[in-house]
């Protein structure tokens, strides 16, 4: 199953150069907003670089999104019909402004019968029918199917009848062709949060007329921060001899170049403590205080997880400058929410994004768990673009060392 030829040179592959770059976003529902602002501002960095047509699709081997970091995967990744991405990192902050709304629309419970009422609806059923978020896919991802992406993609997403991960790449397709599925049905799995949306069935066929079932809910259930779901892919292919990454070898991580974004986090105080939860029964770890606690429980500890190890292993390579993760644990009230979609707090999360850039980069520690700023004074703007340069360069040297290049230019 060949991958889709752009009008412009993709990124070659990894073989031709030094690295093996990675971009990862996580899930958390409207506060993607955060790292669509991050985004915005790397590509910018990029396009001032190497022209005003730069996309980040051009620049990274794997682009990995969970839930909401699923979606804006797509939305970088997919062609138009020039067979350039579909949106640039500019458009994805308009996008959530002008949709969530109507994906997460506000409805006012007010005094006790309020309260009841939405105590009900938390028994009955998801908050939300997902009917606008599954319209407003499938109009802008068409019928653009994995294998058309314009960069390698991996996207979780968990199986609730066989209770285990599925995960949609770019890489397994050739072997397994029926998770060649559309992009459309992988956002619409990947999104579907417990208590929040609905889960998600839909069959795909591949190529040889067999059926495959699929009962998917949010991949945020497994990996709610999908870098080391993409490193596996990566080194997978390694493994299995992928001629796009010699001479690299499985455990070479010193070689991967990864940017991690988060989406917030509670700021620690706000947490919810033990003497609290002692006290809870199935009601409350479901709806305590106005949000879910076990949701934002296992999101939170499994995508913290990760950045524990790459932080560990990026430290014992001595590669820790290959590796930026970008995280904002200070949120606080509505900030936090996954779903409160109005007009101030939409705008009050793309302000929060435009802080994180001016703050320090932090690493977490790992004895407390919380982001510390490093020594080196670097802020997040400035490591965005030391790593555009780093890209750039990259891109460069890959073209320049690839007989595929020269071919295309011919």
């Amino acid at each position: 199953m060949e991958r889709t030829k752009s009008s412009l040179l993709q990124i070659q592959p990894p073989t031709y150069g030094n690295l093996v770059t990675i971009l990862s976003i996580d899930g958390g529902g409207i506060r993607g907003i955060i790292p669509a602002t991050i985004l915005a501002f790397l590509e910018k960095q990029l396009q001032e670089l190497d022209g005003e047509d730069a996309r980040l699709a051009d620049y990274f081997d794997v682009i990995a999104g969970t839930s909401t970091g699923g979606l804006v995967t797509a939305m970088l990744s997919a062609p138009n019909d020039k067979q350039r991405p579909l949106f640039a990192a500019k458009d994805i902050k308009p996008f959530y402004m002008d949709h969530c709304p109507k994906i997460f629309p506000q409805v006012q419970h007010r005094g006790l019968w309020g309260s009841i009422q939405k105590l009900l609806i938390s028994l009955g059923g998801p908050k939300y029918d997902g009917k606008y978020l599954h319209e407003v896919v499938r109009e802008k991802l068409g019928e653009t199917r994995l294998h058309e992406t314009l960069t390698n993609i991996v996207i979780p997403t968990f199986d609730i009848k066989s209770l285990q991960p599925t995960i949609f790449s770019s890489y397994q397709i050739k072997r397994s062709p029926c998770f060649d599925a559309r992009l459309s049905d992988i956002c619409i799995s990947t999104s579907a949060a417990p208590t929040y949306l609905p889960a998600y069935h839909f069959k795909n066929q591949d190529p040889e007329g067999n059926l495959h079932e699929f009962n998917l809910i949010d991949g945020g259930v497994c990996a709610n921060n999908p870098t080391l779901v993409a490193m596996n892919q990566v080194t997978k292919q390694i493994i299995d001899d992928n001629p796009d990454f010699f001479p690299i070898k499985p455990m070479e991580y010193g070689r991967f170049l990864i940017i991690s974004l988060g989406t917030g986090t509670p700021k620690n105080e706000q947490k919810f403590n033990a003497k609290m939860a002692a006290k809870w029964g199935v009601l409350d770890w479901l709806t305590h205080g106005g949000s879910t606690p076990l949701i934002d429980v296992f999101t939170q500890s499994s995508a913290d997880m990760v950045d524990f190890h790459l932080a560990t292993v990026t430290q014992a390579l001595h590669s820790e400058d290959n590796y930026l993760r970008i995280q904002d644990d200070t949120l606080t009230g509505t900030d936090s929410s996954v779903d409160i979609a109005t007009k101030e707090n939409l705008e009050k999360l793309g302000q929060i994004g435009e802080r994180l850039l001016k703050k320090p980069v932090s690493k977490v520690n790992l004895e407390t768990g919380l982001f510390q700023p490093i020594e080196n004074g670097e802020t997040n703007e400035d490591a965005l673009r030391r790593f555009a340069k780093i890209l750039s360069q990259e891109r460069r040297l890959r073209e320049l060392k690839s007989p595929h290049t020269h071919k295309a230019l011919i």
